[in-house]
């Protein structure tokens, strides 16, 4: 019975966590960020799709932390052309960022963020390792969606990368969590 009901704890963790990231989203930031300089030709801007040229961005700065995970597959800094509110997914697809869902919430949350972490990679945590099965069960380590305005700080996204729209000028972080750890983007 004990068991019950830590499992039963550990999913209604989950689920609330996953309402925050849904629900983090709604908070629209607008911001300055750094990144791509040249606008040159919205052709070629959207050719291009991301730079990481030195520079404030004019579009929506994009972030990906492995974190503790140290998995440089997965990291990257971008600034990702926009001229009107993008939708996170549409954002991370011209960062060229690949994003893998969940079982339950496949277009919703991030369960792998450019392969990374692995499904036979061990996520070492206070409780001993896991593996990450993207089966909605992870209640212990998951990729944390961030925005923030231009001349504000980090919030947790309210809403999911499905539904999330940013405006030119904010940024998006991807942040892998483990143990609740780290607790929020560095910068």
């Amino acid at each position: 019975m004990t068991l019950t009901k830590i499992r039963t704890a550990a999913a209604g963790s989950l689920a609330a966590a996953g309402l925050l990231l849904t629900l983090a989203a709604c908070s629209t930031p607008a911001a300055n960020q750094q990144s791509s300089a040249s606008p040159a030709s919205s052709a070629s801007a959207s050719a291009s799709a991301a730079s990481t040229s030195a520079g404030p961005c004019t579009g929506v700065k994009v972030v990906v932390d492995s974190a503790s995970l140290k998995q440089s597959a997965a990291d990257t800094s971008a600034c990702v052309p926009a001229d009107g509110p993008t939708l996170a997914s549409d954002v991370l697809g011209k960062a060229n960022v690949k994003i893998e869902g969940t079982a339950k919430y496949p277009t919703s949350f991030a369960c792998r963020v450019n392969g990374v972490p692995a499904a036979d990679f061990d996520i070492k945590h206070k409780g001993g390792t896991t593996r990450e099965a993207c089966d909605d069960k992870n209640t212990v380590s998951y990729w944390a969606l961030w925005v923030k305005p231009a001349a504000g700080t980090w919030a947790y996204a309210q809403e999911g990368l499905d539904t999330l729209k940013l405006n030119p000028g904010e940024s998006l972080e991807l942040l892998y969590t483990v143990d609740n750890e780290p607790a929020a983007p560095a910068s």
